[in-house]
């Protein structure tokens, strides 16, 4: 029988999320995930046949947050053997062997045959040559674009993502400009958004966005404005993370609770 004690290995924490519905494994220190993680797996919207792929799993958090949602069957890549061991654990831990497949993989270099119907992912917000890495692999990895720009990230989704597939993210707002060349220049169009703010009142630090595919006119356009699409996205109302008393809004505790 598979528990808790059998997967965990030393310096290792067991934490529980969605109200116990969901048990991950994380380091104590290196790699944990962020309030990033569940704000993905809630803007993403699933479909009971969707057949999807995860670029940058980790420890595999985002996709055993979906879990909650229909879809057919999740291929999670990630590319640091450490993190490809602990997301597999994480998903026999939480019995989704059926419905989540680790893959240990370069998104740059992996050929998986096939197109997908979602695709997501949280990619490294910051710029390979900027900023200082931590002394961690794992955490530099996670932050940096240390194994392929968001532009690789991009252009491997356009190749990967169906027709009339949806492609999911979480980024900084301090680079949508970049996000959305990026999108623009690989025949993506920005679908549908919606802004993260810590506070009322505050900029936006994050933003989610569904992406799809631009038909041959739209890519060209893209391309040279770094846009795409026609009549705009759809623009969500924006969510504010805290409240004045410092406690997380209701609806962040919703999402943090694992809403449907």
């Amino acid at each position: 029988m598979t528990t808790p004690e059998t997967l965990r290995r030393d310096g290792e924490t067991l934490d529980t999320f969605f109200h116990g519905r969901i048990r991950v494994l994380q380091k104590k220190k290196g790699y944990r995930f962020s309030v990033d993680a569940p704000l993905l797996a809630d803007f993403i919207r699933t479909r009971a046949d969707d057949e999807a792929l995860e670029l940058g799993t980790g420890s595999g958090v985002i996709s055993l947050l979906l879990s909650v949602k229909p879809f057919r069957r999740i291929v999670a890549l990630e590319i640091q053997e450490g993190l490809a061991d602990m997301s597999r654990r994480n998903v026999e831990l939480n019995g989704l062997g059926e419905r989540i497949e680790i893959v240990r993989e370069d998104l740059r270099t992996y050929e998986p045959g096939r197109r997908f119907d979602l695709v997501f992912s949280n990619p490294p917000y910051i710029r390979r040559a900027t900023g200082f890495l931590s002394r961690s692999e794992e955490k530099s990895a996670a932050k940096h674009e240390l194994h392929g720009e968001i532009r690789d990230v991009l252009k491997k989704t356009a190749e990967w993502l169906e027709p009339d597939g949806r492609a999911c993210f979480i980024y900084t707002e301090k680079r949508r400009a970049d996000f959305l060349a990026a999108a623009g220049e690989s025949g993506l169009s920005l679908r549908r958004t919606r802004f993260v703010h810590p506070r009322a009142g505050e900029p936006a630090n994050l933003f989610l966005a569904e992406l799809g595919r631009l038909s041959r006119t739209q890519a060209a356009s893209a391309a040279t404005e770094g846009t795409g699409g026609e009549g705009g996205p759809e623009v969500m109302p924006p969510l504010i993370l805290f409240g004045p008393d410092g406690k997380y809004t209701d609806e962040a505790e919703a999402i943090f609770s694992g809403r449907l």
